[in-house]
């Protein structure tokens, strides 16, 4: 019983330090988003998750939701300007449920023919451990052109 307690307690430390850790990242990236949208004169629209997104254009065509397969052009940068990854103009097809979490949330925001920017926190990008040249905690941007529901 006393190493089941000590056990609860170790995790129980771990799982608060983790969550502070989170905590303190979403409130780094909102202001690094914040700071974004206003240098670049967006007017972004919140979603409650910490991402944020802008509609340039918002489509006619089909609509999509986190299920999807989709085809889409876009264009990957961080805060900084320095791109990422872009695709092809004719764009890239997959699964919205095989992406970060940004896109499967934000991708169903448009339909089809639309085209914006999402503004994405770590969190819902590639956390804290970040992905090839992408760094740590990145708040990501990405210029999308949603081209087809499949």
């Amino acid at each position: 019983m006393k190493y089941f307690i000590i056990a609860f307690i170790l995790i129980f430390s771990v799982s608060s330090c983790a969550k502070k850790r989170a905590e303190k990242q979403a409130k780094e990236d909102e202001t690094i988003i914040q700071n974004y949208i206003a240098k670049h004169e967006l007017e972004a629209t919140a979603t409650g998750s910490g991402l944020y997104y802008t509609v340039e254009t918002p489509g006619e065509g089909a609509s999509c939701d986190a299920n999807s397969t989709v085809r889409v052009a876009y264009k990957g940068y961080l805060t900084s300007g320095t791109v990422f990854d872009e695709s092809e103009p004719e764009g890239a097809t997959f699964g919205l449920l095989e992406v970060i979490e940004g896109w499967t949330e934000g991708i169903p925001l448009y339909k089809e023919g639309g085209k914006g920017t999402l503004i994405i926190p770590s969190a819902l990008g590639y956390g804290e451990n970040g992905r090839g040249t992408i760094p740590d905690n990145a708040v990501l941007i990405f210029d999308i052109e949603l081209i087809e529901v499949l």
